[in-house]
């Protein structure tokens, strides 16, 4: 495996490649992956591995402002990581790559396979985001305590513990990726997390499978179905006693999954 750096959109970009780089693999053989938010791809590392050692060619680049790749210098929305991701494959020159995603990733790649349907082989999307959450019970009660903080806490003399009262709020919701955010990046999540990708569904047409945890608790399994029953012909696995993120949890069988997937039919 090595690790190299390109500049894609005027910035530093980190991404880890491992397989025969000489020899010239089929299509079929080549995947990329997408890591979350919060994540790198350090976390995909042992997943690149088994696959390298089944004849492919992995690619696993940090998205801007994760892993060693650099921070964009204002927020970027979905477009932009969108328009990031166009430049990056073109200029690996890949074409028709296979790809698997997970989280945010999905996020991206779901945007961008409705955009460029000719560059996907396969797509493997693994507890995706992209979807509007309907706030159960839970949400609106903090969330109600949260507006009713917001005015305490706007307060002059309890002004100074807002920031910290804020954080202990998303933390009691286990939004911590929002409490890990800073500056830029805090800003950059919000603007991403603003737009709800389910008309993108219907414009994806190449074969996808869905990946996901049953105890997800970030992205519950039931919005598996709008992934579902709106991607054509695309394939359902649910992994129980697994969460949010599979390639971490229970990496082995991911990649039975995965490499079952990909194999040519």
């Amino acid at each position: 495996m090595t690790e190299q750096k390109i500049l894609i959109r005027g910035l530093e970009t980190n991404y880890k490649i491992i397989g025969d780089e000489k020899t010239s693999l089929p299509t079929t053989r080549q995947v990329l992956i997408l890591h979350g938010w919060g994540g790198s791809s350090d976390s995909w590392v042992k997943i690149q591995k088994i696959l390298a050692a089944q004849n492919y060619k992995v690619i696993s680049p940090d998205f801007p402002g994760f892993g060693k790749s650099k921070t964009p210098a204002k927020p970027w929305d979905l477009d932009d990581y969108t328009k990031w991701l166009v430049d990056f494959i073109k200029f690996l020159k890949l074409k028709k790559i296979s790809i698997i995603a997970h989280s945010f990733g999905g996020r991206v790649v779901v945007k961008f396979a409705a955009g460029y349907p000719k560059k996907i082989n396969k797509l493997i999307l693994c507890s995706p985001a992209g979807i509007k959450i309907k706030p159960d019970f839970k949400w609106r009660t903090a969330l109600y305590f949260n507006s009713v903080g917001d005015a305490v806490f706007s307060l002059k003399p309890l002004k100074v513990f807002k920031n910290a009262a804020r954080n202990l709020f998303y933390v009691f919701l286990r939004r911590t990726d929002y409490v890990k955010a800073k500056g830029v990046m805090r800003e950059t999540m919000k603007k991403v997390l603003r737009e709800d990708l389910s008309p993108c569904f219907s414009k994806i047409n190449a074969e996808t499978l869905i990946i996901w945890g049953k105890k997800d608790k970030m992205i519950p399994v039931k919005y598996s179905s709008a992934f579902k029953n709106n991607i054509e012909g695309s394939k359902l696995e649910i992994l129980p006693r697994v969460g949010h993120s599979p390639h971490l949890e229970n990496p082995e069988k991911l990649l039975e999954i995965i490499t079952n997937f990909l194999r040519p039919r």
